[in-house]
């Protein structure tokens, strides 16, 4: 993707269902746990760049002895700096006391981070707050285990003003007014409630207090807890805890936005945001790995059982499709094969666009996530000319030439990599003309390839949200190869509306589609649908989520795609340029036939899983309208 997003976020448990005896002797360490859970937050890097964290629970340890531990960085290099942290702990333990630090039983008793289960995380920080206290995991903290709570997921929630709204009746007083904070203190506030609950049904049965703690701990209700916390959550969540006392837990969205994947054997479970890490981190096959369903959690209990239960009402899935697009490993084999046939789909349309002149035509991508949906474009490119190159053959009626022959046969897409994509290079420079020629030079281009005037070079990339980068580096820099004509394609649809469940789109202006309509309207006279739209959503702004409607759709109505995809290449066009631009989109039609089973298409369609998608539609046009650039959420 030329524009940067950034997504929240990636989740990582580790839970080890033997003694640390037992890695000790068939894996030749007690840090086998430690291990994995850094293979797979390094292998979910591109989740996550600017926080991460990690945590681990010492189950049945002493009373007196520290059972949780954690360390979370928000540097340039967080993931190395949190496991530096971990394995650095350890150095210092095994240099003091190097006879016994390979003692799996002291080792628990001493060694920090030597537990059974494992929570890591990986953040960007939609909001722009970087600050340490942002970064997951979240710790709740008491002297009872099980009331304690460590807490990670990838999530955003829409309505986290209701939700604020309900734990100040219930009495408490929020640290902050986040969706993080507001996530710890619902879970928390019903792993309290529980706590007492059992505390008063064992006190009733005749039990001391010091003999109920081990029962609260065997009997806890996580689906309980779970279900009564989330009941009013309104927005995308794959959520990841460990209780004190060694229960821990996945749940996920309703609607299957956010993803989770588990493994598990008689050594181990592992959770995941994506597939392809556990198939890594553990060597197992992708056939092994489960999905976790819409609305339902894994519960790892205490004693090492493992169940999916209901937490939620499942919905309509709604995977998001972006994940699919961009975000995900493209190593996971049924994404690769989506983007493959993401880039398939529009060779109608590139065709067209270079007027079937495939002869003298450059086909090329958008380094690096492009990639897959290159391979699938240049499939349905090859299809189409050996197609072609059958009806010639089969025009000639067997009056055919060596020469003839060899001229149809011969023809062949010419595929080069043509933009590369060059280091990361340093805005310090103070003055914004400054700072935009080195934004000009983001990407190289490989010059002598292109006949000047003579060939199209056609581009592909996974989408175009802002196209900035398009306009002030990509398009200068492809321009400078001399083509006839440039055609850049996008995998995905127009990206319209925004989201709000945890990638960072959330202003309408920011949208290239939104800005072309927009200019559409006042170039036709039809400004006054602006003012009727932003009226709609002002009469709304007061009303319960659940009522509100997405009117912001009606300023697209009057134009066809195509029109919105020309006025785009139009804004996008930089001064000065001697190519032909046009700029082709995906439709949503030929992504859902791509990628059927994760159809969560708000972005490009506005239509949102959620009632607080529409609230946050509502309040993102508004904030336009108003010249507001706070966040829609």
């Amino acid at each position: 993707m030329s524009d940067q997003l950034k997504h929240e976020c990636g989740i990582a448990l580790v839970r080890l269902r033997k003694p640390l005896e037992y890695y000790q002797e068939k894996y030749g360490t007690w840090q086998y746990g430690i291990q994995k859970l850094c293979l797979l937050m390094e292998k979910q890097h591109n989740r996550g760049q600017e926080g991460a964290g990690a945590a681990s629970i010492k189950i049945d340890q002493k009373p007196g002895t520290k059972y949780i531990n954690r360390h979370r960085s928000n540097g340039s290099q967080p993931i190395k700096d949190v496991f530096d942290s971990i394995y650095g702990d350890l150095a210092t333990v095994r240099s003091t006391n190097p006879e016994k630090f390979e003692d799996a039983k002291w080792a628990k008793e001493n060694v920090p981070f030597a537990g059974e289960v494992y929570l890591g995380h990986l953040r960007y920080g939609t909001f722009g707050r970087n600050s340490i206290d942002f970064v997951h995991p979240v710790k709740r903290e008491n002297n009872w285990r099980s009331r304690n709570l460590v807490l990670a997921g990838n999530f955003n929630l829409t309505n986290v003003d209701e939700l604020f709204n309900l734990l100040v009746s219930l009495g408490q007083s929020p640290s902050d007014y986040t969706d993080t904070v507001t996530i710890l203190e619902k879970v928390g506030h019903y792993l309290d409630e529980e706590n007492q609950l059992k505390f008063r049904q064992y006190k009733n049965e005749g039990h001391t207090s010091q003999a109920i703690s081990p029962l609260i701990e065997d009997n806890l209700d996580v689906q309980k807890v779970l279900a009564s916390a989330s009941r009013d959550w309104d927005g995308g969540y794959a959520i990841a805890g460990m209780f004190g006392h060694g229960d821990s837990f996945v749940m996920r969205d309703p609607w299957g936005i956010r993803p989770a994947y588990y493994y598990q054997d008689d050594e181990i479970v592992v959770v995941a945001s994506e597939r392809p890490v556990i198939q890594t981190a553990l060597n197992v096959r992708a056939c092994d790995i489960k999905e976790i369903d819409p609305g339902k959690g894994v519960i790892i209990r205490k004693n090492g059982d493992v169940s999916e239960v209901p937490i939620r009402v499942p919905e309509k899935r709604r995977s998001c499709s972006f994940e699919r697009i961009y975000f995900s490993r493209g190593s996971d084999k049924d994404i690769y094969l989506e983007r493959k046939k993401l880039g398939e789909l529009l060779t109608p349309a590139i065709l067209e666009s270079i007027d079937n002149d495939i002869k003298n035509s450059v086909f090329s991508f958008i380094p690096n996530t492009a990639e897959t949906a290159f391979y699938g474009m240049m499939e349905g490119v090859r299809n189409h000319l050996m197609e072609d190159k059958k009806r010639k053959i089969h025009d000639l009626n067997g009056e055919w030439t060596e020469e003839k022959l060899q001229e149809i046969i011969s023809v062949e897409p010419r595929v080069e990599k043509i933009a590369v994509k060059d280091v990361k290079l340093r805005t310090f420079i103070s003055g914004d003309e400054g700072r935009d020629d080195l934004v000009g030079h983001v990407y190289d281009v490989t010059y002598g390839i292109v006949r000047n005037g003579v060939d199209n070079l056609v581009i592909i990339d996974d989408s175009i949200v802002r196209g900035t980068t398009l306009k002030k580096s990509i398009l200068r820099i492809l321009d400078r190869l001399h083509p006839k004509k440039i055609v850049v394609v996008s995998s995905a649809p127009q990206i319209r509306y925004p989201d709000c469940y945890g990638i960072d789109m959330t202003r309408m202006g920011d949208f290239c589609a939104f800005n072309a309509a927009i200019a559409l309207l006042k170039e036709r006279n039809m400004e006054y649908i602006i003012d009727e739209v932003y009226q709609k959503c002002k009469a709304q702004e007061n009303l319960p989520k659940e009522e509100v409607m997405n009117y912001v759709t009606e300023i697209y109505k009057p134009f066809t795609a195509e029109e919105i995809s020309d006025k785009i290449s139009e804004q996008l066009t930089p001064d000065n340029m001697e190519a032909e631009v046009k700029i082709v989109f995906q439709t949503v039609e030929n992504l859902h036939s791509a990628c059927p089973e994760n159809n969560g298409d708000w972005y490009f369609t506005g239509d949102y899983p959620t009632p607080g998608g529409n609230k946050v539609v509502n309040t993102s046009y508004i904030n336009y309208v108003e010249g507001n650039t706070k966040r829609a959420y």
